[in-house]
């Protein structure tokens, strides 16, 4: 993957202060800086605001009405869902006492009023650029654990069933019922599927965490593709009495890496077999202005709201059971976020437990 393919968001600056003129002069001296900035008016709305989206920077003023800036900064830190998004204190308060406090309770930065802008602007700039590194660490640590995961525990699974399958046909083979050596040989050659869909995964996710794949766009159509990955899970839809149907126009034309979007709409696929039964997963697609919008839908078990949130993260091992005893890892929607963000668009999930899932995601129009 190259590296002038990855797209970083701008970052999000949180101000809080209860003076609308403050506001206004940190506003802007911000945007000199490339980002976003989001206002809260007072504590109650600065904790509202963290509930729903997690900015990667707080000044904070401590003296407000209600809720003071040393309170706001400890239920943060108090927080698992906030606790590392750095916060700096912009008040007028100056004395020593409260200097330590404001840094005891977890803050990253103090600054006294009146500030100079250059000053206060460099500091954001080093805590945003800190933050980032930070971020990047996690993920590093997350994507090793996940890496370590999957070798210690998905891929010793298959291979013990390979290893009791094959000892017992070799020992007992001449005792053995026809029946029973086909059950066996069906179980191995299961395993070897799951094996092989596994190691795929695993192969082209530890190249994009190399920069090994290369990002290489263009104009193809993607009602092919689909059909293309239809004929090659046919067989496993078939065995679960499933229908594959492609509601893709011909041709649907998009911009994109297109090795990438098929390992997206291939693992999408496999997954909705997986949690499937006697039902139906369809491939369609929805113009929007700028972009399409590619929906792969299935009848299936659907997702609890807990598992959604668990689902494209590196940093939480989810893995689940299909209705034919699957087992998977979750490294293939780690991938396909990966692989749809790469080229541009984002994807998420629409889902009701016991009523199906529908698997979303966009890419740019020619």
């Amino acid at each position: 993957m190259e590296t002038s393919s990855i797209r970083y968001p701008k970052p999000l600056i949180l101000m809080v202060d209860d003076v609308p003129r403050n506001l206004q002069v940190l506003g802007s001296i911000l945007k000199q800086e490339d980002c976003e900035i989001a206002i809260a008016t007072n504590g109650k709305q600065a904790l509202n605001f963290v509930e729903n989206i997690l900015p990667d920077l707080i000044l904070l003023d401590v003296m407000m009405p209600e809720i003071d800036g040393f309170e706001v900064c400890k239920r943060l830190k108090q927080d698992k869902r906030t606790e590392n998004i750095p916060i700096i204190f912009l008040t007028a308060k100056t004395d020593s006492d409260s200097i330590v406090q404001g840094f005891n309770l977890g803050a990253v930065d103090y600054v006294t009023k009146p500030f100079k802008g250059v000053e206060l602007l460099a500091r954001v700039k080093t805590h945003l650029k800190l933050k980032r590194t930070e971020n990047q660490l996690r993920e590093l640590i997350a994507t090793k654990d996940k890496f370590f995961s999957i070798v210690a525990h998905d891929l010793k699974n298959p291979f013990n069933t390979f290893l009791m399958g094959s000892e017992y046909l070799l020992t007992r083979f001449h005792k053995l019922s026809e029946e029973k050596i086909l059950k066996y040989i069906g179980s191995i050659n299961d395993s070897a599927n799951r094996l092989f869909d596994l190691l795929t995964n695993l192969l082209q996710w530890a190249r994009s965490q190399t920069g090994r794949i290369q990002y290489k766009p263009g104009d193809f159509d993607l009602s092919s593709v689909s059909l293309q990955i239809i004929s090659i899970l046919a067989e496993s839809a078939k065995e679960k009495k499933l229908e594959i149907l492609s509601k893709l126009e011909k041709p649907t034309l998009v911009h994109a890496d297109e090795n990438m979007i098929s390992t997206v709409i291939r693992n999408l696929v496999s997954n909705a077999i997986k949690f499937t039964e006697k039902g139906q997963i369809k491939i369609s697609s929805e113009e929007k202005k700028d972009f399409l919008e590619i929906s792969i839908s299935d009848t299936g078990t659907g997702l609890s709201e807990e598992d959604i949130k668990k689902l494209f993260r590196i940093d939480v091992h989810y893995t689940t059971i299909g209705t034919s005893s699957e087992k998977g890892t979750g490294l293939g929607l780690i991938l396909c976020k990966e692989f749809v963000e790469v080229n541009g668009g984002k994807i998420w999930v629409e889902s009701e437990l016991g009523k199906g899932s529908i698997f979303k995601f966009t890419l740019p129009k020619i």
